[in-house]
């Protein structure tokens, strides 16, 4: 492992490895009842789909790991299953097999893409000064995420958001989880965000046993051992299908343009985290190859597009390193499939008709600080750095898209570049993605 992982090289060991897929895991643990229940309204059995789920995320976190040998988690996207369903199936009335299809040859087109090297033209086409916003708006996205799950922040019809119900156990309990991890990362902990975890799921257990309501709860039972594989290879059924359906191309990019970007960004925002702090550096294509073929492998599976988790980034600042962090948040997610039932200590809890996640909520938001520490690279001075930078941080965080951010600050920097005289040093490939992102606006 020494060797193949080069884990001295990374100033990590096989302990801090492990500690961080774990923290990794427990933080992307909800997905797992967010995404079958999302992909479950599509038509797609409810069992299949979390095996589909538990597997392509297995296989993609563990490829990554030995391939790329980064600590990079992947599972079905978020916003991507929310297409599928919503999008894709509800609205353009394609069949939910028809979907996984488009998964499949979504997943292609982004492998073919990073194999020829257009990846590599793209990613080089962004300005190192948005390259640093991008990771510090993902770290205030995300930390805005963690909130909302924490139930601080919540719906205000007046005023958009608005502050939560401080006087919630089931809040009070989050916010003891941030202060704990705050405190533990303050005092230097290496693990501070794995063990900030376990101390809120046992204060919360406990505070459940004794008789306050909406708290973390034991499992009744430990083991699962029923599968359902019925959506192994369902995507061939829908194949057929939109071959005769051309349309069915504009859907295909969408999900290739979103997966692709929303990837570039969760790449771009981890490793820059861990280049600045230890100077190591990552293969961008290797990371993109195994994100790709997650995808792929997802869609033979029966899930939506599997692509880079930013929840990563948790597993980054419990100490995470280096591929040995994904292998183990692969293995985690193995053992997913048959002891589910161990997943309800940090299951999103009802209250209210408001899902709340106390115990790993908080360290999305102490994941979020320590990555919007990425700020201090940006050249405030600098009108074109600072415009573009503020715009992608605004506008990632309030339209919940790294995607709408990503490009709102890169058509501001080409503006702004333009403004001053300075369009000479825009290359063609940021001339192309200045003009692909204000068709993305005007399209949507």
């Amino acid at each position: 492992m020494e060797k193949f992982f080069k884990l001295k090289e990374h100033e990590t060991t096989i302990k801090g490895e492990f500690f961080a897929g774990l923290t990794t895991f427990l933080t992307m643990a909800y997905i797992l009842t967010v995404n079958v229940s999302i992909l479950s309204e599509s038509g797609l059995e409810s069992r299949a789909v979390f095996f589909a789920i538990t597997i392509s995320a297995a296989v993609a976190c563990i490829f990554m790991g030995l391939y790329a040998n980064a600590p990079i988690a992947l599972a079905s996207g978020i916003g991507l299953n929310a297409f599928f369903t919503y999008t894709v199936v509800f609205t353009l009335g394609y069949t939910p097999y028809e979907g996984l299809a488009m998964v499949f040859v979504s997943g292609v087109i982004f492998l073919i893409i990073s194999l020829l090297g257009l990846r590599k033209k793209i990613i080089e086409a962004i300005p190192e000064s948005l390259k640093q916003s991008i990771g510090a708006a993902i770290g205030f996205f995300i930390a805005f995420i963690g909130l909302v799950k924490m139930g601080v922040i919540v719906r205000n019809d007046a005023t958009l958001v608005g502050i939560g119900n401080f006087k919630n156990p089931t809040v009070i309990l989050a916010i003891f989880g941030l202060i704990i991890t705050v405190i533990l990362l303050t005092k230097e902990y290496k693990a501070g965000v794995f063990i900030g975890i376990v101390i809120t799921a046992i204060v919360g257990i406990v505070l459940g046993m004794l008789g306050i309501n909406n708290m973390p709860q034991l499992p009744t039972s430990v083991i699962d051992v029923k599968i359902d594989t019925s959506l192994v290879g369902a995507f061939i059924q829908g194949l057929k299908s939109i071959i005769t359906k051309p349309e069915s191309i504009v859907v295909i990019f969408t999900m290739l343009f979103v997966d692709f970007f929303d990837t570039a960004g969760t790449l771009i925002a981890v490793t820059n985290k861990i280049e600045r702090h230890a100077g190591k550096d990552y293969n961008m294509d290797k990371m993109f190859y195994s994100d790709a073929l997650g995808t792929i492998t997802g869609a033979v599976l029966g899930t939506s597009n599997v692509t880079s988790y930013i929840e990563s980034g948790s597993g980054v600042a419990a100490g995470g390193r280096t591929g040995l962090t994904s292998v183990f948040t692969g293995i985690f997610f193995i053992f997913a499939t048959f002891f589910a039932p161990l997943l309800k200590v940090v299951a999103s809890i009802n209250v209210d008709g408001k899902f709340i996640d106390p115990v790993v909520a908080p360290a999305l938001v102490v994941v979020g600080i320590l990555m919007a520490t990425q700020l201090s690279s940006i050249d405030w001075h600098d009108f074109t750095s600072a415009s573009s930078g503020f715009v992608t941080i605004i506008i990632m965080i309030l339209t919940y898209s790294i995607v709408n951010g990503l490009a709102a600050g890169l058509i501001i920097y080409v503006i702004t570049m333009i403004a001053k005289n300075e369009y000479k040093k825009i290359n063609i490939s940021l001339w192309l993605l200045f003009i692909l992102f204000i068709l993305y606006f005007v399209t949507m």
